[in-house]
């Protein structure tokens, strides 16, 4: 679904849910479209009371984004010197950033930086020649306000922002193999006159079940052989009448005992490690197991990656040779703060979520770290204990997005 496609359906969704009317709607549209503030000659902009003005400007050429102020009288420069001057951010929430300002060349300079994100009210009160001029406006960016029953109905979910377990793991993809105490070779003890076959190909058997019974060459005794393990008889190769001729008769298989041999990419083969916790999924044969490494192979093989035997636990008989998929986890460790890797989106250059604050909603620009799973490190641009979106955060980026909030320096 394209952005206009998303918009025209979100608009729909509140009008149709009474959230807001037609005429909101036709409001909200006009106010994409109304007159730009006026700018100033620094881009900043204009603030009048008359025949005095200040020019409000975010500066950020090589410094941290801070505020700076021009101003003038009856079209003349004031002196800065001249001006006592405060401005209050209030951010969503209620948080307030008080701003005190010193003189500096032909301008008035802020004392703090301008975080992200620049979407706040803004509170100016200059004092001078003693009179005093008072301004507020709304400079939002990245904000949308969705009601709770329309944020249900679009299936919107959220969570808290706090402390993760993150788990890195490494795919890889293998067969099943048998070890050679799962895999045996059946032949007679002392050649001679098979007899008696008990068994047939691909039949199940339990260790001491009769298999086959063998008339001795030398000694006309007659004596059985019996299944050293339980499993399956993967090969007949002995019909009653024949002479054993010191062949293999059989070939027995423990599919219950059967190891994952999985290949390992070469940048990740240092990363594994004995014991390391595995989850394996066989393509055919059952579902998902657990399982731990049992051995690295430190050679690599024909397709240039490494072995990695894995041991598990099957509840059911698997067919050797068939494939499996492995993740092996390589680390685990504590994010002081981490959030859903789907609930990121983009916004401007950043990576962002969208916090939630009652029914309003803003992006949260985010310094992100490892990733692992569904998890990413936070580092920084969130504080930890903040409802942030998890589920369809992209609806809250198309609605934020239709309505062309700018990005005020």
């Amino acid at each position: 679904m394209n952005t206009l496609l998303q918009t025209s359906f979100l608009m729909l969704l509140l009008v149709l849910t009474g959230s807001v009317t037609s005429n909101t709607v036709l409001a909200a549209g006009a106010a994409v479209t109304e007159e730009e503030p006026e700018k100033g000659p620094h881009r900043g902009r204009m603030l009048r009371d008359g025949d005095f003005a200040l020019e409000l400007a975010i500066f950020e050429t090589g410094v941290p984004p801070e505020y700076r102020v021009w101003v003038t009288n009856a079209g003349k420069p004031v002196t800065p010197e001249e001006v006592s001057l405060t401005v209050t951010l209030i951010r969503l929430g209620g948080v307030k950033d008080n701003i005190g300002f010193r003189a500096q060349d032909d301008f008035l300079r802020g004392d703090m930086e301008i975080y992200e994100p620049h979407s706040f009210e803004v509170v100016v009160k200059a004092t001078y020649q003693g009179q005093t001029h008072n301004w507020h406006f709304e400079n939002f960016e990245g904000r949308t306000r969705i009601s709770a029953d329309v944020a249900e109905a679009m299936g919107i979910q959220t969570g808290t922002a706090k402390n993760e377990t993150l788990t890195e793991r490494v795919p890889a993809i293998g067969q099943w193999v048998a070890p050679k105490s799962a895999d045996r070779s059946i032949s007679a003890r002392f050649d001679g006159l098979i007899t008696k076959v008990h068994v047939s190909e691909g039949q199940d058997v339990k260790r001491g079940d009769a298999l086959l019974t063998v008339e001795a060459n030398d000694s006309l005794t007659r004596y059985t052989i019996k299944a050293p393990i339980a499993g399956q008889v993967t090969e007949l190769n002995a019909a009653e009448g024949e002479h054993t001729r010191g062949r293999v008769l059989a070939r027995l298989l423990d599919s219950s005992a059967l190891l994952a041999e999985v290949q390992v990419f070469p940048a990740d083969a240092a990363r594994i490690a004995l014991g390391q916790q595995v989850n394996l999924t066989p393509v055919v044969g059952g579902g998902p197991v657990s399982g731990k490494v049992v051995s690295v192979r430190r050679s690599v093989s024909a397709a240039q990656a490494t072995p990695v035997r894995v041991e598990a636990d099957i509840p059911v008989s698997l067919p050797a040779g068939s494939f499996v998929q492995a993740d092996i986890a390589v680390d685990h460790y504590t994010a002081p703060l981490a959030v859903k890797r789907q609930a990121l989106q983009s916004f401007r250059d950043f990576t962002v979520v969208y916090a939630k604050v009652g029914d309003q909603y803003e992006v949260r620009m985010l310094e992100l770290g490892r990733e692992a799973g569904e998890w990413v490190e936070v580092l920084g641009g969130l504080e930890p204990g903040t409802e942030y979106v998890t589920e369809n955060s992209y609806l809250i980026k198309a609605d934020i997005e239709k309505s062309g909030a700018s990005h005020d320096h």
